[in-house]
């Protein structure tokens, strides 16, 4: 993974855009990945979830957690929120949301099923052992079947080779982010993705570990 230009808690207003993030979260290199797309000039503050700073309980009282964008002084909080954010705020292209608002509302409503649906998954498979795990594992496959099949089979089966067409566009970073990592986590958790049973997904995730950004932002995942 590639060193990020970091400032100090406090030095945040010398810079027009400032990421407040965690090395390790994948919502964090969602707007990583988001910012360098677009080719967006910002500050990085490592944030220790273990003793939050002023700066992040001050600019996300709410949640309290990372990511936290700051642009002019102005703090955005939610990974998807900030995603959106980005794309209105700087509309140039390569955009991560389709212009038709058809289009846009099929793309905007997967990342929030993957959300609620592939991490509480992927939770209980790893905090499970045995029969347990095994039921663990089946419950994700049938999570990750309505999504080939609804999502990737129907809604961007013309989609090629990201669903954003040629560049990465939001649902390929939301999911790329945190899917990109599977082969670590089949081997040192349990297997739960392979070419034969999730042959649409296994392909595109492969696609998404092949893109130049996603290998310089998740180098340490995808090699």
């Amino acid at each position: 993974m590639q060193d990020r230009p970091q400032i100090e808690e406090g030095m945040e207003k010398e810079s027009e855009v400032v990421l407040f993030g965690k090395w390790s979260s994948g919502y964090c290199t969602r707007i990583e990945l988001a910012l360098k797309l677009k080719g967006i000039p910002y500050e990085y503050v490592e944030e220790d979830l273990s003793t939050k700073s002023h700066s992040l309980i001050h600019r996300n009282p709410v949640h309290k957690k990372v990511p936290v964008l700051l642009h002019n002084g102005k703090a955005i909080a939610e990974s998807l929120v900030i995603l959106e954010y980005i794309d209105e705020h700087w509309n140039h292209a390569p955009k991560l949301l389709p212009d038709d608002p058809y289009e846009r509302a099929k793309v905007r409503f997967w990342p929030n099923f993957c959300d609620q649906k592939f991490q509480p998954c992927a939770h209980n498979i790893m905090i499970t052992k045995g029969e347990e795990q095994e039921k663990a594992i089946e419950n994700f496959w049938q999570v990750l079947k309505v999504f080939e099949e609804e999502g990737l089979e129907r809604d961007f089966r013309t989609k090629s080779p990201f669903l954003n067409g040629d560049t990465l566009g939001y649902l390929d970073i939301v999911v790329g982010s945190i899917a990109c990592n599977f082969e670590a986590f089949n081997e040192a958790v349990a297997e739960v993705l392979n070419l034969q049973q999730n042959h649409a997904f296994y392909s595109w995730v492969t696609a998404l570990k092949d893109c130049s950004l996603m290998k310089e932002m998740l180098g340490y995942l995808t090699q």
